[in-house]
């Protein structure tokens, strides 16, 4: 069985890069494609090459890759995946839109739908300045054109697998289609319990619009006596480092070192609403709290204060005077969080469990299709069979229950 593997663009190590390297830990024989790749940091790919569309060479790609994407879908499809049987995408904007004729099977595991074209078009448009104007209106036809290209395009895939029962819920407002949950993999051991923190804040993402970094920026800025140290890169870079104040200090993309060091010893780590945030969890794998939006699927990766084995505090709106009432609640009550309790909750989304998983879901995809079953391991093939992890527990985690409680009252990359 021949094996390829979509993903839609490697410029930087992120969470969507993350569950890629478990999945070609699976097919460790696949093929490779992605729209761009600039990715600097090839172990992540296990040193594989990657096959590229015609936007890799076109100017400014590296740094301005995603001003291309009114061509992205028709880039996807030039990918000829004819000699593939099983087609694997890692999508969060067009990589699931590949051409796959009727007797192949196609698997998407789905980060979150093109987020400008759907439920977040009316914060791109803010975040570009486009809200008014002969601009605006090309780009809201832009994304009309690709709303309906996105969705359309779902319909080559057999089985949609989100990262969080949030995801799902968004799949099914967006595909009108059931999808499988599995969440992403936490590499726990590769981050140490540390139990001594010290003074600062953190916050680590990409430097794009609905992240919301901009959010966590101003809320430090309004309190100078905290310290925020903001580590990651992007198209935002620029504007945020005019906008931080001297409490808030921006690093950049960090080496892997770099970054399990400020994990381990900040206060506290600080996002916004994450489709699923690995991150986040990393951070709780060094037992380091989580502040976040109590929304999405930080209800299924966090324990609020409140209950048993807490391991963080929720904000309420996507506000500064949410972020900084949850800032404030979590000095109050951070005798309630303990470390090792963020360290167990780490614990429970282990690469391993990702991993059989996803190749149940895969192999009952394919099983369903009707196409041949993959080779057993030893033989040449794209798919290989997993070690015995039977005495690991599921990593199925309902959502948390009562999350309006747990907010403080007054408080892509597209």
């Amino acid at each position: 069985m021949r094996v390829a593997i979509v993903h839609d663009w490697l410029d930087a190590p992120g969470g969507a890069e993350k569950v890629l390297a478990q999945i070609i830990e699976c097919f460790p024989e696949a093929d490779l494609f992605s729209l761009v790749d600039f990715l600097e940091d090839r172990k992540l790919l296990g040193g594989r090459p990657v096959t590229t569309s015609f936007i890799q060479s076109l100017p400014f790609a590296r740094r301005r890759y995603r001003a291309y994407l009114p061509l992205m879908p028709l880039a996807v499809r030039q990918f000829d995946l004819s000699d593939y049987n099983l087609i694997i995408s890692s999508s969060s904007a067009v990589a699931k839109g590949v051409l796959v004729g009727p007797g192949k099977t196609h698997v998407s595991y789905v980060h979150a739908p093109l987020r400008c074209a759907w439920d977040q078009q009316h914060e791109s448009l803010r975040a570009a300045n486009l809200t008014r104007g002969p601009k605006s209106w090309a780009a809201r036809a832009m994304f009309h054109y690709l709303r309906g290209w996105d969705a359309q395009s779902a319909n080559g895939v057999d089985r949609l697998i989100a990262n969080s029962h949030f995801g799902a819920r968004r799949l099914m407002k967006t595909y009108g289609r059931d999808a499988a949950v599995i969440p992403p993999p936490v590499d726990v051991h590769r981050f140490e319990l540390r139990t001594h923190k010290d003074d600062f804040y953190l916050t680590v993402a990409r430097m794009v619009p609905h992240k919301r970094v901009d959010l966590i920026v101003e809320a430090f800025n309004a309190t100078p006596h905290r310290q925020l140290v903001v580590i990651g890169d992007g198209p935002q870079m620029a504007a945020l480092r005019a906008k931080a104040g001297p409490n808030v200090t921006m690093l950049g993309n960090q080496p892997f070192e770099v970054l399990k060091g400020y994990l381990q010893r900040a206060r506290a780590f600080v996002c916004a609403e994450e489709d699923f945030g690995i991150v986040p969890l990393e951070a709780q794998a060094c037992g380091t709290p989580v502040i976040a939006l109590g929304k999405g699927s930080a209800l299924e990766t966090m324990v609020p204060v409140g209950e048993a084995r807490a391991t963080g505090v929720y904000f309420g709106a996507q506000t500064v005077v949410s972020m900084l009432g949850a800032i404030a609640r979590f000095e109050r009550l951070r005798g309630h969080i303990s470390p090792a309790a963020c360290r167990a909750n780490a614990e429970r989304f282990s690469p391993a469990v990702f991993r059989r998983a996803f190749m149940a879901e895969v192999t009952r995809t394919i099983a369903a299709a009707g196409v041949r079953q993959p080779v057993e391991a030893g033989q040449r093939s794209g798919v290989v069979r997993q070690p015995d992890m039977s005495g690991e527990r599921a990593n199925r985690h309902p959502e948390a229950a009562g999350g309006a409680d747990a907010f403080t009252p007054g408080a892509s990359d597209f």
